[in-house]
């Protein structure tokens, strides 16, 4: 057995001051450049052998408890210990072990173990087998015998970034070369984190400083396998969504900031926020019969049928309410109509009234659904905004909608953001209400595009109240009895969201 002792001092690791102000370390191979984190003690910097380990896919095996990690290279195996200043290169068999004294000691740090940078390089050199070069500032290049390839060598990954400033908030597209197939996000301390799985970015692409909006500044570190997008954000920001782009491997990302903050604002709108107007809106009608039950019910009657008994309970026992139908007749109504009487009748809560159905029927499925004004995350919600909002083939210009598609559609939702959390509070009141009463499922509450909701400035929710292919649902939504069941629920739960809408008007 050998023990190493490596003192390497090289002349341009007084860039360590410099390095002070990185976050992350540079590493530059044949696939692309990376980023992983650094810990700077003392002026000396210490990067993450955890992060090593997966930007250049190198197999390891962390033990957290001990704390040590062993990195398997191809012909030997490396052993790193936190807090011991020993780093062990072991043959595969293990009967060859050379031990190698580090002048300081390693560190753990947000549980991945730190190694002194300069001081591993030759260590790493004999491990890897390949040359490295440590270049100002902080950029680590891993070289394939032959020459050093540029960070731009690879054509994967995410290499652009696009912000749109709007008077609601802000639209982010991450343009990627690939797929990116999940993210995770979190929020502390006016920092949004985004992090997008198994996909890594062109850093120098994410240097974004604004002083206005709410994007004050946008950086981007590739974390092993990962991109984090870290979002520093005014005191305006409330919500965000993260959806993949239709027809492309983009990202886009919408920030929502508050409206009505200013007391005088307040003032202003509170007599359009007095709780005076509900809108029903029964789907379809006319010329478009909707979906065609089992058993023969037109969904345009069973939608009627619902609203008209629900407009009769809250007009009888919501004393100071008045109700708004789109259509009280077998009459169609253009979807932009809708939310046009909405609005013109200062509505403050607009309730859209379906049926769903199955291409096939019959079918098992079953249930009732509540959706709200958001981009569709599953194929299931996707596919019956697509069945809904397909009704414009009724219309004389169908090509008005044509615009509502990928991030216009989502500029609009965003113009939604404020009514948001009451339609988010209106929808969980509502999916209760029903559960509670109804021979029904309930299949929770949802996001879709649906045109008919996009037109409604003021809180909004589209009810699928169950499944026209389903012989259960079928024969209950049919019935005078069942319709008379839904309306009940529903007006319940108007009841109570009035209240929580008025107090919550009231702390503000």
């Amino acid at each position: 057995m050998k023990i190493k002792i490596f003192y390497i001092f090289i002349l341009f690791f007084t860039s360590a001051i410099f390095v002070r102000a990185q976050d992350h370390l540079e590493i530059v191979t044949g696939n692309g450049e990376y980023s992983i984190p650094v810990y700077i003690r003392q002026g000396t910097v210490y990067f993450s052998v955890n992060h090593f380990a997966e930007v250049l896919d190198i197999k390891y095996n962390y033990d957290q408890q001990l704390g040590k990690i062993e990195l398997s290279f191809p012909e030997k195996n490396m052993i790193v210990t936190s807090k011991d200043p020993f780093v062990v290169l072991a043959s595969k068999d293990y009967k060859q072990k050379d031990i190698y004294q580090l002048p300081t000691s390693t560190y753990s740090f947000n549980d991945k173990i730190y190694i002194p940078l300069v001081y591993s390089l030759d260590i790493l050199k004999i491990a890897l087998k390949e040359n490295l070069e440590y270049l100002e500032p902080a950029k680590l290049l891993i070289k394939d015998g032959k020459k050093v390839v540029s960070s731009t060598a690879k054509n994967s990954g995410i290499y652009g970034v696009e912000i749109d400033e709007k008077a609601n908030g802000t639209l982010v597209r991450i343009k990627s070369h690939q797929k990116i197939a999940a993210y995770s996000s979190s929020f502390k301390q006016g920092i949004l984190t985004i992090s997008l799985k198994n996909v890594h970015a062109d850093i120098s692409k994410f240097n974004k400083v604004s002083g206005e909006g709410l994007i004050k500044n946008l950086s981007a570190i590739n974390s092993g396998p990962d991109t984090d997008l870290k979002f520093k954000l005014s005191k305006e920001y409330t919500t965000s969504e993260v959806i993949s782009a239709a027809g492309s491997n983009d990202v886009l990302i919408t920030l929502h900031n508050k409206i009505f903050v200013r007391n005088e604002e307040k003032e202003k709108y509170k007599e359009k926020w007095d709780f005076n107007v509900i809108v029903i809106d029964p789907g379809h009608g006319g010329k478009d019969a909707g979906a065609i039950g089992v058993n023969g019910v037109k969904e345009k009657n069973v939608n009627l049928g619902i609203a008209l008994k629900l407009g009769k309970l809250i007009e009888k026992n919501i004393k100071g309410v008045k109700v708004v139908y789109t259509r009280k007749t077998d009459k169609f109504v253009e979807l932009y109509k809708r939310g046009k009487i909405a609005n013109e009748a200062d509505g403050n809560l607009f309730i859209s009234i379906h049926c769903n159905s199955t291409p096939h029927k019959p079918t098992d499925a079953n249930g009732f659904e509540v959706y709200l004004l958001r981009p569709g995350r599953t194929k299931e919600a996707i596919d019956i905004a697509e069945r809904e909002n397909s009704v414009i083939k009724y219309e004389d210009n169908p090509q008005r909608y044509e615009k509502l598609t990928d991030e216009n559609f989502i500029l609009v939702s965003m113009a939604h953001s404020s009514y948001m959390k009451y339609s988010e509070k209106f929808a969980d009141i509502l999916n209760k209400e029903l559960n509670k009463d109804l021979n029904i499922d309930s299949r929770g509450v949802k996001q879709a595009g649906f045109y008919v909701l996009v037109g409604a400035a003021m809180p909004s929710v589209l009810i699928e109240t169950g499944f026209l292919s389903n012989r259960h649902d079928a024969k209950f939504l049919s019935s005078s009895r069942g319709q008379q069941k839904i309306a009940e629920s529903i007006y319940q739960a108007v009841k109570k969201f009035k209240g929580q809408y008025e107090k919550s008007l009231q702390s503000e």
